[in-house]
């Protein structure tokens, strides 16, 4: 670590500067200049007048919106077509049943209990992947099983539960529509998604 800053306040005013590059680098355009960046910070942190005027930054921030959202669309489209071709080739599977709705399982183990109804709550142990096995999200990996509603959950879900004994594991393939849709959820789905599934029903709690 460089020690070209010695100071107390020169340390925590670069600690403040590398936060906020952080969250630029995580949340800006590509192409952002770094220069311009740190000449903005400067001017303001010293009172300083804007060099580009109001509406000039104001069109600039918007063509860059434009331009983020198309990207965004782009991307979403390709992603709901990735998903659709993956379940159109996973529906002809002899082993996989495709319900009304559009939800594709697979059992792989059954039970011989009962099964929970919408207004449920169970515990069960599930492994969420994207079709490429991008892991998002596992009760399994955390080696602590989950509890919820089963009307509280995503509708592949909660479709799938319904079906399920006790003691079952099934592996479900979700189709964005009943996933988490046009908005997705957090960094790692996105729009459009659809989504992979083990889930083992463990026990009705209530």
């Amino acid at each position: 670590m460089s020690e070209e800053y010695t100071t107390v306040e020169q340390r925590v005013s670069y600690g403040i500067g590398r936060q906020m590059g952080d969250q630029l680098s995580q949340n800006s355009f590509e192409g952002v200049d770094v220069d311009a960046v740190a000449a903005g910070v400067k001017a303001a942190l010293l009172g300083q007048p804007s060099t580009v005027e109001e509406p000039l930054m104001r069109a600039a921030f918007e063509e860059i919106q434009k331009r983020m959202e198309l990207q965004q669309a782009a991307q979403a489209a390709q992603g709901a077509a990735e998903g659709e071709a993956f379940l159109e080739d996973n529906a002809e599977r002899a082993e996989v049943t495709v319900t009304a709705s559009g939800l594709q399982y697979e059992v792989l183990a059954t039970g011989a209990g009962d099964k929970p109804t919408a207004s449920s709550t169970v515990r069960t142990h599930y492994h969420g992947t994207l079709i490429d096995g991008t892991v998002f999200d596992s009760s399994v990996e955390r080696g602590e099983p989950a509890e919820f509603p089963v009307n509280g959950v995503i509708a592949g879900w909660t479709e799938a539960l319904q079906e399920m004994s006790i003691g079952s594991k099934w592996r479900l393939y979700v189709p964005y529509q009943l996933a988490y849709g046009e908005r997705g959820a957090g960094g790692a789905i996105g729009p459009y998604t659809a989504l992979i599934f083990e889930v083992e029903l463990l026990e009705i709690v209530g």
